[in-house]
């Protein structure tokens, strides 16, 4: 089935990112962004304090009272509970930092019962990360909310003393703030001078603020992606299970797409060929003539025939790519498409079949495409290997505007490649060029 990225000819020019006036140093002070970061850090310590003393606590008590049957059930429900504030840390960061970080993986209990429950809560890593993230976050907390209040309040404190610093000599009985003071003499920060440097320090502390506060929730971020979403096992598991699903559907639908051109193309035609045969025999002896031109019709319908074939067989897999690879089979389907097309083959040596013919079928699908859809006059393909990577570039001079969406061929193109760790990567400007660049990993035939 060949992509098609017609659709995403003519973006609209409003979908481009809104342009601020002013720039990022001046607006992140004030940008809600800051302060939800600046609200997960305040929020951060006591919240930790809680986990903190609840995972010591608990733990601690488990571990005391594993001379006994208690400890163990005690122990579990440490980690459960971990794993319940695990979720909440999951829930705050989404909320205030924008991270979006997956669930881990679940319980895996081979029976039901409280006893499985146990075994599959100490037996599951996340738990064990959950108890570390609870007994690790609680000195990060305390060192992002005393840096984070410091500098914040430091900052709009000088920013904003032009407005308040005459309480000094009303309530204080100094002229403003000291800076120095011994017993012969002090200085104070009092007069216009002063006072316009003090609040221009304040300035640059509260524009630094947001970027301080920032590089502390990284680290949040860090820790609440490593230690309390799925472990990278757990990620991968999902992927090839997702990827598996994929193959199992492409391959579901290029069966069905060969049954339906067998029984709508070759399967038809050569049953309508045996009834020629069956009238053309019983007009032998009748009409030879018009059984001898009836016999050049079914003729003509054999050759037919055997083109559909052909052509079905080489939508499967072309014989000229098991013979002489990946240039001739390239070259060969270049020849086929409606502009003039460059091939370039870099290859010292023939990557596994299955990886020659996923990249057949991509520059294949991408050639369908630019002869459908792209309105260029010329093309290229590249081929070449980078490492243990097998790198694949269509480049055409057509209208542009192709992009990988949601129902597009070029979605379901990239859905194949992912099924074998490949990459799809498409620019295409409105108004062109169109690039699309395919990775695919670099594997060798064995050898028995």
């Amino acid at each position: 089935m060949a992509t098609d990225y017609g659709a995403g000819y003519g973006l609209d020019a409003n979908t481009q990112e809104r342009r601020h006036r002013l720039p990022a140093a001046l607006r992140a002070p004030v940008e809600g962004r800051t302060w939800r970061e600046l609200g997960y850090v305040l929020l951060s310590l006591p919240i930790s304090i809680l986990l903190f003393t609840y995972a010591v606590t608990m733990v601690s008590l488990g571990a005391g009272l594993l001379v006994t049957f208690l400890g163990v059930p005690v122990l579990a429900a440490a980690l459960a509970g971990c794993r319940g504030f695990g979720m909440l840390e999951r829930a705050r960061a989404r909320g205030l930092l924008g991270l979006d970080v997956g669930e881990p993986e679940p319980l895996r209990m081979k029976r039901q019962g409280f006893m499985a429950w146990i075994g599959a809560v100490l037996k599951s890593g996340a738990s064990w990360r959950s108890l570390l993230y609870a007994v690790l976050h609680l000195p990060w907390a305390v060192f992002a909310f005393t840096v984070s209040v410091t500098i914040w309040s430091i900052g709009w404190s000088l920013l904003t003393y032009p407005l308040w610093f005459w309480v000094f000599p009303m309530y204080a009985g100094q002229d403003g703030i000291q800076l120095y003071g011994d017993e012969h003499h002090r200085i104070y920060l009092d007069n216009p001078f002063e006072i316009t440097v003090t609040a221009l320090v304040g300035l640059l502390f509260t524009m630094a603020t947001p970027w301080i506060v920032r590089a502390l929730t990284t680290v949040d971020r860090v820790m609440v992606h490593g230690l309390l979403g799925p472990s990278r096992l757990a990620t991968r598991v999902v992927e090839l299970e997702s990827d598996r699903g994929v193959v199992v559907d492409t391959a579901a639908a290029d069966l069905r797409r060969i049954e339906r051109d067998l029984h709508d193309g070759a399967q038809a035609r050569l049953v309508a060929l045996a009834m020629d045969l069956g009238l053309a025999k019983e007009k032998l002896r009748e009409d030879p003539q018009v059984a001898a031109r009836m016999v050049d019709e079914a003729h003509g319908e054999v050759k037919t025939a055997l083109q559909e074939l052909r052509d079905l067989a080489r939508g499967i897999h072309p014989a000229v790519l098991t013979d002489r690879g990946l240039d001739a089979a390239l070259s060969s389907v270049a020849s086929r498409c409606t502009v003039p097309v460059q091939v370039e083959v870099d290859l010292t040596e023939r990557p596994a079949p299955a990886i020659e013919g996923i990249a057949y079928f991509t520059v294949s699908e991408l050639l369908q495409n630019i002869s459908k859809h792209a309105r260029a006059t010329s093309a290229a393909v590249e081929v070449w290997r980078a490492g243990d990577r097998l790198m694949l570039q269509v480049v055409d001079n057509g209208v542009g505007g192709a992009e990988v969406s949601g129902g597009s061929g070029l979605a379901g193109l990239a859905e194949r490649l992912d099924a074998v760790d490949g990459v799809l990567v498409v620019d295409s400007p409105v108004g062109g060029p169109t690039r699309v660049t395919a990775e695919l990993p670099w594997r060798v035939e064995r050898t028995h």
